[in-house]
């Protein structure tokens, strides 16, 4: 594997596959998926057409390929989750590691934002749907309240927009993840409170 200058991408761009998914994740952020062609993406990386078409026939391949890698957490944690029981200790522990999930995959996040009607056209558009419904699944105690089953959905994305509203907001990005972390943590607080006060 070869060593880069940033540690946190290291891993990412051990291999031609992975730094093909890389170059097009980027080509397509900057220009949009439409106007990025197989042949941007391979000069961009100095490889021949043929190169590429060894890892990926189309577009389309890249960025399934891409979305099972970057989310395969989240999938870890509904296998990890469904053998968990509906405590607050267990929904705090989701969403510290969807938290995770979610900035380890960012930016397949960001392009799924900025281009969705391309992602509705695509295949990963319903496979995300049913991540977050297999999440939500794990997530909310189906014999709670209405109330407290959308306070817990509610967290779930709070984790969301925090990825998106605050990265225009002043200040240090970690300590922006933290505090959207702390409120989407508060949401579940009160969700499981609220659910015990009625039982």
């Amino acid at each position: 594997m070869g060593v880069t200058m940033d540690g946190t991408k290291q891993q990412r761009r051990g291999n031609t596959r992975q730094r093909i998914q890389d170059v097009a994740l980027e080509l397509f952020a900057e220009q949009g998926y439409e106007k990025t062609s197989l042949r941007e993406i391979a000069e961009h990386l100095d490889v021949t057409k043929a190169a590429l078409y060894y890892h990926f026939k189309t577009k389309e391949e890249i960025i399934v390929s891409l979305f099972e890698d970057l989310t395969q957490p989240i999938q870890d944690l509904i296998a990890w989750g469904r053998d968990q029981p509906h405590t607050l200790e267990t929904k705090h522990e989701i969403l510290r590691r969807y938290s995770q999930a979610l900035v380890g995959a960012e930016p397949l996040f960001r392009f799924m934002q900025e281009n969705q009607a391309t992602v509705r056209e695509l295949r990963i558009g319903d496979t995300f749907k049913d991540r977050m419904r297999d999440l939500r699944g794990i997530f909310i105690d189906p014999e709670a309240p209405l109330v407290e089953q959308v306070r817990c959905v509610s967290a779930m994305f709070t984790l969301h927009a925090g990825m998106f509203v605050m990265q225009d907001m002043e200040g240090d990005s970690e300590k922006k993840h933290e505090a959207v972390l702390e409120v989407a943590m508060d949401l579940v607080t009160q969700a499981h409170r609220g659910a015990h006060k009625e039982i």
